[in-house]
């Protein structure tokens, strides 16, 4: 297996009007999936009626789903970086087709069980600050245990402010320890913007840094340049930071789901750095966040 198997460029892999299809086509793949497309006015992205639940969700713009006999409008946002979104998740075997205009990820987990669907507005979505001072980052957690009732699929969205440190200390979930430590495949759908606040030149490159290590015998060396559109896959091994670069946010959609039994989200730290966390206690939360709506995006 080479590194290229886990980094997904953006536009590599299109199929169907969708700019991205990630999928167990993929070898080693197998447990999750996300798909990425733009709506322009007049033009449709189907889903079709695969074993698979999926969670909708607007990156920006809004957009109209048709799925069984329902028609659900998602209002959707300016931007990743405008706080959260309204989301569809639906059931297994469900069919739909999206249309509006903006942009619009779907993420994915193959399961025969069917769990009815559900529509999460974009006021009860839980949004939680983590970390504090430059480990500081801001999670939207519309697709966790404690928020939806899926099969397989654990999901959520991080804004990382220009200079933090997210997806750290660097951590793993590639194994089943009960309690402790749940077995995981994740991805990382990746975006990036200029800083709110900062004017910058029209040559302006807005990017990240992600990283994934081994944590056993299983090879695994992953230190990428991440933009807008970019896909990092971690089948297994430690991974973080996601790190922000000065001068530019960081938008990342997670997309986590595994064998166990249990639908639960369990880390190990990297004992060499989740001393770190203790650190916290003293720091305050980057008064920075959080992020939400601002005049230009409303």
């Amino acid at each position: 297996m080479t590194n290229d198997d886990w980094f997904i460029p953006a536009g590599s892999r299109p199929e169907a009007g969708w700019t991205d299809v990630v999928d167990g086509r993929i070898p080693g793949w197998a447990h999750t999936g996300l798909r990425t497309g733009t709506l322009r006015d007049g033009g449709a992205l189907r889903l079709p009626a695969d074993a698979v639940e999926r969670i909708i969700v607007p990156l920006a713009g809004s957009c109209t789903v048709a799925y069984d006999d329902t028609v659900q409008v998602l209002d959707g946002r300016a931007s990743v970086f405008a706080g959260p979104t309204d989301v569809l998740y639906l059931g297994s075997g469900t069919a739909a087709t999206i249309t509006g205009a903006g942009r619009v990820a779907v993420a994915e987990a193959p399961t025969e069980v069917v769990r009815p669907s559900a529509y999460i507005a974009r006021d009860d979505v839980p949004v939680e600050l983590r970390g504090a001072g430059r480990s500081s980052r801001q999670v939207h957690n519309f697709g966790t245990p404690a928020v939806l009732d899926a099969e397989r699929l654990i999901v959520c969205e991080v804004i990382t402010p220009a200079g933090n440190w997210s997806s750290y200390p660097p951590h793993k979930h590639d194994t089943t320890v009960p309690g402790e430590e749940s077995d995981l495949e994740e991805i990382y759908y990746y975006e990036s913007a200029v800083a709110r606040g900062c004017s910058a030149p029209s040559q302006a490159a807005p990017f990240g840094l992600h990283r994934t290590y081994a944590s056993d015998d299983r090879p695994i060396d992953e230190f990428r340049q991440v933009r807008s559109g970019d896909v990092a896959l971690v089948p297994y091994g430690w991974h973080g930071p996601a790190v922000a670069a000065p001068g530019y946010d960081l938008y990342y959609l997670n997309v986590m789901a595994g064998p166990g039994p249990e639908r639960v989200w369990d880390i190990t730290d990297d004992p060499a750095h989740g001393w770190v966390r203790t650190t916290w206690e003293s720091e305050p939360i980057d008064p920075r966040l959080p992020y939400t709506p601002q005049k230009e995006d409303v």
